[in-house]
């Protein structure tokens, strides 16, 4: 236990207040039991140690990872037992799915210490999500995204810029204060903003080691396949990222990643909710139902940059940026017109020469363009989207 508490106070001592992610504000931090998913690298224990730090005491708070040594000998009732004994009341453990059984151990702790309250984090939502039928009502699971583009001008340069509403963005009201060209800082976002793990030197080895964990080991120890189809996968995922915005057909992937096509639709949701591709459905069944996938997207142009190098496409690039940064806080589905539909709104992505061709039949159409710094009409900055969260 000693040595859990100097590692707490050493990873505390180093979180820095003066950043705080966007989730931070959604969560009901006051329920007794609740937990935080994400793909790899997306600050989830940043997050908590924050919290910790604004707002609790270190006399009744402990932070531990469920992969710590200790647990090789010792279980996760143990540790709640000597903590509670000890006057312990907060109690945070990250990358939770490490653990084994511990959703069984969870749902125990939250029955035996009624005065305890149990925050978590999991990297591999898989694994979470097949274990909240053991926790049942008792844990509320927040879902975290990476960073914004308006989170990476301020984490990145330390550019302060409000959170703007889509109907702000559609007005032409969004602007980055103090920054005339905004392009330049677009361009970079695109290509290293996503993750907070972005300003490493080794940026793009170390989110090539969060791809094959999450592809070699994450999906195929949960869907109980081998390495080797999970490798194939990942090919699916270069695919995915040198393609005009993907199409699926079944048959052809089943073909590519040699598997039955009987599982190609269960092994893109495994992958969907690992956080490595993200899914355009369309509205069949209502909204957030899943609907027929019309395109299939690398979850964040990070990835597409990361796998898809120098042959990655910018059309490709474009839409999944408009996708990933819109999904936060809007339903996004496929548009029959053109190529995505948020509400009653018909939005069209492209280049500085995209027309309003597409958009022509639609009830309330709009062009989103890359490569122009203002806006006009109906026709929005791709970049100004990104200052949704």
């Amino acid at each position: 236990m000693d040595r859990l508490y100097e590692t707490f106070n050493k990873l505390l001592k180093g979180v820095q207040t003066d950043f705080i992610r966007y989730k931070y504000d959604e969560i009901k931090w006051q329920n007794r039991m609740l937990g935080l998913v994400g793909p790899r690298g997306v600050g989830k224990t940043t997050l908590f140690l924050q919290y910790i730090k604004r707002n609790l005491s270190l006399k009744d708070t402990l932070y531990v990872s469920a992969d710590n040594i200790y647990f090789t000998d010792h279980s996760l009732i143990d540790l709640a037992d000597q903590f509670s004994k000890q006057g312990g009341k907060h109690l945070f453990i990250d990358e939770i799915h490490k653990y084994e059984n511990w959703s069984r151990e969870l749902k125990q702790l939250y029955d035996s210490y009624p005065d305890m309250q149990i925050l978590f984090t999991g990297s591999s939502i898989l694994d979470i999500y097949r274990g909240i039928a053991d926790l049942s009502r008792r844990a509320p699971i927040y879902e975290m995204q990476g960073l914004s583009f308006r989170e990476y001008l301020y984490l990145f340069h330390g550019i302060s810029v409000p959170v703007y509403s889509l109907e702000e963005i559609l007005d032409l009201k969004a602007e980055i204060p103090g920054v005339n060209h905004p392009l330049p800082l677009f361009a970079e976002y695109l290509q290293k903003g996503y993750y907070p793990f972005s300003r490493d030197v080794d940026f793009y080895m170390e989110l090539e080691q969060v791809i094959n964990q999450t592809m070699e080991v994450d999906i195929p120890q949960y869907a109980n396949m081998n390495t080797s189809t999970g490798r194939k996968l990942k090919q699916l995922l270069v695919v995915v990222a040198r393609s005009v915005p993907f199409k699926p057909v079944m048959q052809k992937l089943a073909d590519l990643v040699g598997i039955s096509r009987n599982y190609v639709a269960d092994y893109l949701l495994y992958i969907e909710r690992a956080g490595m591709i993200a899914q355009l459905r369309d509205d069949t069944g209502g909204i957030r139902s899943l609907g027929k996938v019309e395109k299939i997207y690398l979850d964040n142009p990070n990835l597409i940059y990361a796998l898809g190098r120098s042959e990655s496409n910018i059309g490709n690039i474009r839409e999944t940026f408009f996708y990933n940064q819109m999904r936060v806080r809007q339903d996004v589905i496929s548009s029959p017109l053109a190529d995505f539909l948020i509400g009653d709104k018909t939005f069209e992505v492209g280049g500085k020469g995209k027309g309003q061709k597409q958009i022509a039949d639609a009830k309330e159409g709009f062009i989103v363009k890359d490569n122009i710094e203002a806006g006009y009409g109906n026709t929005i900055p791709l970049w100004s989207f990104g200052l949704n969260y």
